[in-house]
């Protein structure tokens, strides 16, 4: 455990280290097409610096790469295809299709961190976003994806860390006492989030969930898909917590609200500095909110990204989670993190 921590320490540093470097020494002037190519670049790189470092630290300690080489099976590499394409059509589907303050457009990266590990999960966030932009035409490029791509392998590192310390491996028929105080804390965050998140987004103008401006037929059905799966991901909160008295969604809730924290910080600023707030999402609203209310561009970028980040990827880890729950569960255990899936004291290993 300790040599893991030396790894994981040593590439975040790495990590950090080119990115500060990068932003200090590297011209990210020109238009905002240029700017958001330098942050691709920038990403890359030090996704690259990192992952060179956690490999050497490795070597020096083993001899080996096993604990990359093992992130990486047959599974995963067909996974990841898979997950990348999920969060360009599903995040591509909210901007056009839907009138809400959220992105979903990291389903495929949790997914993937969660069964695979920490690396694979942030190579399919970095290459979910770089493809958007560079790869992927329309109807589903997007010119400013590729500027994010370092909030991405953020998110699909940390989807990968929560899942090797146990926080997606179901609990079901936990004691009562237990459930009510950890689902109370999940139900009561989720409450909180919600109301202020309604509060802020609609005010009093009424619910509007499709964007009204479209009127591409294949979004609209998109965009009813994607009101299916939230609503099953809220149905599946419930049934875990009342029917299967699964303590873990206190865990996912909690995971994605931190996650979401997290990417809100390190967004808002290249939200401010390269779109002035304005990324095509439903979200814009909300920074066009805030700064109406007095805010400067900064500031309404990081109470936009406060505000949508931890409900987005609350309600990305449940759906995740969900998934999971509904994979067989010999095919969970496949997976280079599937034993941190599966909920052993229950004989479900087996099954």
């Amino acid at each position: 455990m300790t040599a893991n921590l030396v790894r994981l320490a040593g590439a975040t540093i790495a990590f950090v280290a080119v990115a500060v470097a990068g932003i200090v020494l590297l011209n990210f002037g020109g238009d905002t097409v240029a700017q958001s190519a330098s942050w691709v670049y920038l990403t890359l790189a030090a996704f690259i610096v990192a992952f060179v470092v956690y490999a050497a630290i490795e070597y020096s300690q083993t001899r080996r790469f096993t604990s990359i080489t093992s992130q990486f099976d047959t599974r995963t590499l067909v996974l990841m295809p898979i997950a990348i394409a999920f969060n360009i059509i599903l995040g591509q589907a909210v901007g056009a299709a839907l009138k809400i303050p959220v992105y979903l457009d990291s389903i495929g990266t949790i997914l993937v961190g969660a069964v695979a590990g920490p690396i694979p999960g942030a190579l399919t966030g970095l290459l979910s976003n770089v493809l958007w932009s560079y790869a992927v035409p329309p109807p589903f490029h997007s010119d400013i994806s590729g500027a994010f791509a370092v909030v991405a392998v953020v998110i699909g590192l940390l989807a990968g860390l929560f899942s090797r310390i146990g926080w997606l491996r179901p609990r079901p028929h936990s004691d009562m006492p237990t459930l009510l105080i950890g689902g109370g804390i999940a139900l009561a965050i989720i409450g909180v989030m919600v109301w202020y998140t309604y509060s802020r987004f609609y005010g009093d103008a009424g619910v509007t969930i499709f964007n009204p401006a479209n009127t591409d037929p294949l979004f609209v059905v998109l965009g009813w898909a994607i009101v299916v799966l939230a609503v099953a991901a809220v149905v599946g909160f419930f049934y875990l917590l009342i029917r299967r008295r699964d303590l873990t969604v206190a865990y996912v809730v909690v995971a994605g609200v931190v996650t979401g924290i997290i990417a809100a910080l390190i967004s808002a600023p290249i939200s401010a500095n390269l779109f002035s707030g304005v990324t095509g999402a439903g979200t814009d609203f909300l920074v066009a909110a805030f700064r109406q209310a007095g805010s400067d561009i900064q500031t309404a970028t990081f109470q936009q990204g406060l505000l949508s980040d931890p409900v987005d990827k609350l309600i990305t880890f449940l759906t995740v989670y969900i998934i999971l729950g509904a994979m067989a569960v010999r095919t969970k255990a496949r997976f280079p993190q599937g034993e941190r899936l599966v909920n052993t004291g229950t004989g479900e290993a087996s099954a």
